[in-house]
């Protein structure tokens, strides 16, 4: 079995990767095919990326509020991703139990799957997305004939801007071509390259913030595209098979989501705070807390999945030719987040 690149965190200290332990498939890691209630200790692999879309995943590790709420008879392991094809890896490698993940991977997940591989518990994040673009373009026709970057091809932020262009009546294709040339890569190379070899990027915080202090502006702010001005960024997702054996520790994990939104939404100066040290736990370097507050206001910190913007932008990446239409039957289960609100008197929340 290959190992699916990711790092896995304790407190103060990352390893590169999987433990052989770890690996091993047994009752206290998930692996009990059984169904009901938890017998003895579990394990519950928690998967997440190092940034601020993730906000509610890094400020739940970082204050303790998933160890808290997940209790003493559950050891709560994390491990960060940069991608989300790697955490969905994972996830289908039995290395991980649930983790935090961007809409198009969730589809990817349910379709490879057959809808058997994974759930959607709980929602996280909206917004946080925009179309950077350098000085002297000022319409979507001043962008015909430019190159513009997205994280990768086919996932969220690619299917989002090659679908706003299609509707201008511009055209792509995957190979770079068409009016718009759209160039996939890595965010931080798309923060070296701007103005020099692209003309703009459509991509998530706290890449947009660094573009615009790198001299570009907003030209599309993609929470103007979407009903309400939400749309999901971040998914809570579990694997079936945790869920089917655990259920009741699923149910302590969307606790904890629920809390952990909680902590973000009133106090924002700690959550930030605790973000910027987190991440610098992970990576050497604390990401910058003015970066964070700059970003911060694009962001909505929310429970709800937003179910129909996740079905829209499968429709947008099935007119683009990204992908087929995959039936989604199955692959929401809100039950113990509804559970959770109501117990705590908070509105449920609906699916179509």
């Amino acid at each position: 079995m290959r190992r699916p690149p990711y790092r896995r965190l304790g407190r103060l200290a990352t390893l590169a990767v999987l433990t052989p332990a770890l690996l091993g498939v047994t009752a206290a890691c998930g692996g009990d095919d059984g169904e009901g209630g938890s017998s003895g200790p579990v394990t519950l692999r928690l998967g997440y990326f190092p940034n601020i879309t993730h906000a509610s995943a890094v400020v739940g590790v970082e204050k303790g509020i998933f160890t808290e709420k997940l209790g003493g008879d559950v050891k709560l392991e994390t491990a960060t991703f940069n991608a989300g094809p790697a955490a969905i890896e994972a996830i289908f490698s039995g290395a991980l139990d649930a983790t935090y993940i961007g809409p198009n991977p969730t589809v990817n997940a349910h379709s490879k799957s057959k809808g058997e591989a994974v759930r959607v518990v709980s929602g996280a994040a909206s917004g946080g997305v925009a179309l950077v673009v350098k000085a002297g373009i000022n319409s979507v026709e001043d962008l015909r004939g430019k190159k513009i970057a997205t994280p990768q091809l086919g996932n969220t932020q690619d299917v989002a801007i090659r679908y706003w262009l299609k509707e201008k009546g511009l055209t792509t294709n995957k190979e770079g071509g068409g009016d718009v040339s759209i160039v996939p890569q890595e965010n931080a190379q798309t923060v070296e390259t701007f103005g020099t070899a692209i003309d703009g990027a459509w991509v998530p915080e706290p890449f947009v913030s660094r573009l615009v202090n790198a001299g570009g502006k907003v030209l599309v702010d993609e929470r103007d595209l979407w009903p309400d001005k939400k749309f999901v960024i971040t998914n809570l997702i579990v694997s079936t098979k945790f869920l089917k054996a655990h259920p009741d520790v699923v149910k302590r994990l969307v606790e904890g989501q629920v809390a952990a939104n909680e902590f973000v939404n009133t106090k924002p100066d700690e959550a930030q705070q605790a973000i910027s040290e987190h991440i610098g736990k992970i990576t050497g370097k604390p990401l910058d807390l003015k970066l964070i507050k700059q970003a911060w206001p694009t962001l909505q910190f929310l429970n709800d999945p937003i179910e129909s913007s996740l079905k829209t932008g499968l429709d947008h990446a099935v007119a683009v030719g990204l992908t087929q239409p995959v039936d989604l039957k199955g692959l929401y289960d809100l039950s113990y987040l509804n559970e959770v609100l109501k117990a705590q008197g908070k509105a449920e929340v609906p699916l179509t």
